[in-house]
């Protein structure tokens, strides 16, 4: 079966010669354009690697599971031909989230590795939770963006957080940015890094909070959102604004708050995943746990009129050194797995 025919992102077909030791990699995942997944598959390919990607429609996931609790045909069929692909001669599964992990795990051909990304180990579905924790018994390696992830998962893991392309995300000149974005000079710009309609984001506490240190501040505050802002244009909004807020009400190791460290972006976030470990030391950025004290933390930001020192507390983070880590998950897995 053509691996076309049921969702492949580019095939390339061979080994390179550019690696000493490049690996066929089959890829599994339900959003094939996530920023950050597309990063780390262009990453290993530019090393040398074959990466294939077989991605299903997300709105087949959602029906996964039908009336009665019987999987949706449309759920079934892609994970046999996920396991069918797993036929052609790779040399590691890897499964980008819980909901992709059974198909890497029952294939008998090759080994398996499971990424899970935060909301597929610490949401509020119980029956994906249940699927990641059971999934993740059976891989031959497990990754997982934060220490909290792997303290929830309770079992031998790889903490590799997505890694920031340290490059594209730096610091720059404030008013530059703010003219190529149209944004007022003479107002604080705080920065809601999502769209305002996904729930678990809160966009209506980031509005309230924002309208709380407004009452303190004489100069206007504006609240900025992105929704489907190109990821190259990202680094504008975050040099254009004064302050992230991040009111999420779940998070796994969230690539926005990195980002905006690597920028130099003062950060103010709900103590969510990672987040508060991130940020500890680093200036004007806190965590907090409630309106008030979000907003007392953004008041605070607001008024130093200053940019962090967050890049280097993320320099560690940068995009090769997390595929130097993937791909050392990739190779002790292949030779234990020949070993055996």
């Amino acid at each position: 079966m053509s691996l076309v025919s049921f969702g492949v992102g580019r095939r390339l077909t061979g080994r390179s010669d550019r690696h000493p030791r490049a690996m066929r990699l089959l890829s599994l995942v339900t959003n094939e354009h996530s920023k950050f997944y597309r990063q780390q598959v262009s990453g290993l390919r530019d090393r040398g690697h074959t990466v294939d990607t077989v991605a299903v429609p997300v709105t087949h996931f959602r029906h996964g599971v039908g009336a009665g609790g019987r999987p949706h045909s449309a759920y079934v069929r892609h994970y046999l031909r996920s396991i069918a692909a797993a036929a052609d001669g790779y040399d590691v599964v890897h499964a980008n989230y819980g909901l992709t992990a059974p198909p890497a795990v029952l294939q008998p051909f090759h080994p398996s590795v499971v990424s899970l990304w935060g909301s597929d180990l610490m949401g509020d579905r119980a029956w994906l939770t249940g699927l990641s924790r059971l999934c993740s018994r059976f891989a031959d390696a497990v990754v997982v963006m934060s220490d909290e992830m792997a303290a929830h998962l309770g079992r031998d893991c790889h903490v590799i957080p997505h890694g920031i392309d340290l490059e594209r995300f730096r610091p720059m000149p404030r008013s530059a940015a703010r003219e190529e974005l149209g944004w007022a000079d003479d107002a604080h710009q705080v920065l809601f890094p999502y769209g305002p309609s996904r729930p678990v984001k809160d966009f209506p506490r980031a509005k309230r909070v924002v309208e709380l240190a407004r009452e303190s501040l004489e100069r206007p505050v504006e609240l900025q959102t992105m929704t489907d802002v190109p990821h190259d244009r990202v680094p504008w909004y975050m040099n254009a604004a004064d302050a992230l807020l991040l009111t999420s009400k779940r998070e796994g190791s969230p690539n926005t708050v990195k980002e905006a460290m690597a920028c130099n972006l003062p950060v103010v976030a709900t103590d969510v995943g990672d987040v508060g470990r991130r940020l500890e030391g680093v200036a004007h950025s806190t965590v907090a746990s409630d309106d008030d004290g979000l907003a007392e933390a953004l008041l605070a930001a607001l008024r130093a009129d200053g940019r962090s020192d967050g890049r280097s507390a993320i320099s560690d983070l940068g995009l090769e050194t997390q595929l130097d880590r993937i791909e050392a998950v990739y190779r002790s897995v292949s030779d234990r797995r020949g070993a055996s």
